[in-house]
């Protein structure tokens, strides 16, 4: 089903050639009561999704965009003068090929010194600084400015990113900036008028108007950088082009529903139909990365089949000989070992169909409903077996079965740099002619050996000018190391690299 969607309906973000997705907020906190890591992070009203569209729409609009505009910045992405392409043409290109269409062909230039590699937006969150953004937006920078709408310009900190959900977090030195409160997206109607606002093709600070056409759509864009992607997008038919990356969608009170995220188009260009990633998900992803310095995701610990995909029902049935029946609900396929799942008697062949109060259509509802918890939280989980429903409680783990909140410090050696490693046999060796070397195994999406050009078994020989042949190895050069780290390492063809990172 997945790739029959690629080939019928092409995507591309909406960054500086594409986009991706967006998070926000499951709880409110307010100036009285959260003075330390979310004090700006405020209620925006009670019901602020949902505005009624009477005749004053045209001042709402006026309003909206007056309090939404200061708020949205523009992001320039500098990179190494050898990096000839911009992050999201490369995402664009692996995923959809040429956005164009035709026998139009984009030049590959090398982009002049001193000049972004790419273009995108973001929003500023917290009158201290704060921004959200895409992780694409800012991907492969080694420089990232932020100029406002008064044109006042700053150098970022990128805090933190989240390839699960397509989500940064960067930070600018300054007070008293204008920022963006998160509404309840849970709250959005289908219908409601909303803006996006941001810096398209260039053209800054830019407003456009449209209603929610559909709530929880997925897309199947995140899965091709993430093994486990999050996508329950809003879809409006406001106008959103390359450069809305990171953008905001709002309500006509100004308040943060989504981030532009994403276009369904076959040139690469507005055609209709953008996405973008509801806050209340956004919300929490801010919050992890602010406050633990990585995301803190649960799991609920099932293999899934989407019984809302007909197609991918069809296909199960062929494989599996079985002969379930499209319809609503998730069909559990496995159960992962001392998961949750496992640990509430969850069985395989039971059908989910709601998270405590949120009916569970599609796979969409369940990445969010799940994805938007933390280790160690609780929920009811119902199913059905044999057709009688049951409701139990689940407690959430991570993909290694802890339950409590993890900080960086908290990472093991091979979770900071992204990769863990297996030693080379004899045979590889003789192969490559090497005396020492391991195999790069189940390299993170966006971690730094993924960064520097490291995939899933190129070898990695020396690490800070020493040999390596085991993780062991790998883990005692880099145990309590501050600082520059010098990768060497052979690829696919042979070829000797090296390539450095700053130790996380």
């Amino acid at each position: 089903m997945k790739n029959t969607l690629k080939k019928l309906m092409p995507f591309a973000l909406t960054g500086v050639i594409s986009g991706a997705t967006v998070f926000g907020a499951s709880q409110y906190f307010s100036h009285e009561n959260n003075t330390e890591d979310f004090e700006y992070f405020t209620k925006a009203s009670k019901n602020s999704a949902f505005v009624g569209m009477g005749s004053a729409v045209g001042d709402d609009f006026v309003k909206a965009s007056k309090t939404t505009v200061p708020a949205v910045v523009t992001i320039k992405n500098y990179q190494d003068r050898s990096a000839q392409r911009m992050p999201d043409q490369d995402m664009f290109d692996f995923f959809f090929g040429n956005p164009f269409g035709g026998g139009q062909q984009r030049q590959q230039q090398q982009t002049p010194k001193n000049m972004p590699s790419g273009l995108g937006s973001g929003v500023i969150i917290s009158p201290d600084g704060y921004i959200i953004s895409n992780n694409h937006v800012v991907a492969g920078a080694n420089k990232l400015e932020v100029v406002l709408s008064n044109k006042k310009s700053y150098i970022a900190t990128l805090v933190g990113t989240d390839p699960n959900t397509d989500i940064s977090l960067l930070k600018i030195e300054e007070k008293g900036l204008p920022y963006l409160n998160f509404a309840n997206s849970d709250m959005v109607e289908v219908g409601q008028w909303v803006l996006a606002v941001g810096n398209p093709l260039g053209l800054n600070s830019t407003v456009t108007a449209g209603i929610v056409s559909a709530k929880g759509r997925s897309i199947d864009i995140l899965s091709q950088q993430s093994r486990t992607p999050i996508e329950s997008f809003i879809q409006t038919d406001a106008a959103i082009n390359p450069g809305n990356s990171g953008g905001a969608l709002v309500n006509v009170n100004g308040d943060l529903i989504g981030i532009n995220t994403a276009i369904q188009s076959k040139t690469g260009y507005y055609e209709g139909y953008g996405f973008a990633v509801p806050s209340n998900l956004a919300r929490k992803i801010v919050e992890d990365i602010k406050k633990f310095g990585l995301v803190q995701r649960g799991f609920l610990g099932v293999g899934s089949l989407d019984l809302s995909n007909d197609m991918q029902v069809a296909a199960y049935n062929q494989k599996e000989k079985k002969n379930l029946k499209a319809g609503d609900g998730i069909y559990v396929t496995e159960i992962t070992k001392k998961s949750g799942a496992e640990d509430a008697g969850i069985q395989v062949g039971d059908i989910i169909t709601k998270i405590d109060n949120t009916d569970i259509s599609g796979f969409s509802d369940l990445s969010l409903a799940i994805g938007s918890r933390r280790p160690g939280d609780k929920v009811n989980v119902t199913y059905s077996r044999n057709g009688k429903p049951n409701t139990v409680t689940v407690t959430l783990k991570d993909q290694k079965g802890g339950t409590s909140s993890r900080s960086r410090e908290d990472l093991t050696v091979t979770e900071k740099i992204g990769s863990e490693f297996e030693p080379l046999s004899d045979r590889v060796k003789t192969d490559y002619g090497l005396e020492s070397g391991v195999l790069a195994k189940n390299v993170a999406e966006g971690g730094e050996m993924d960064k520097i050009g490291v995939v899933d078994n190129f070898i990695v020989m020396e690490i800070n000018g020493k040999p390596v042949n085991s993780q062991k190895d790998v883990e005692k050069i880099l145990n309590g190391y501050k600082g520059n780290v010098q990768v060497k390492y052979v690829d696919s063809y042979g070829r000797i690299t090296t390539r450095g990172f700053k130790m996380p």
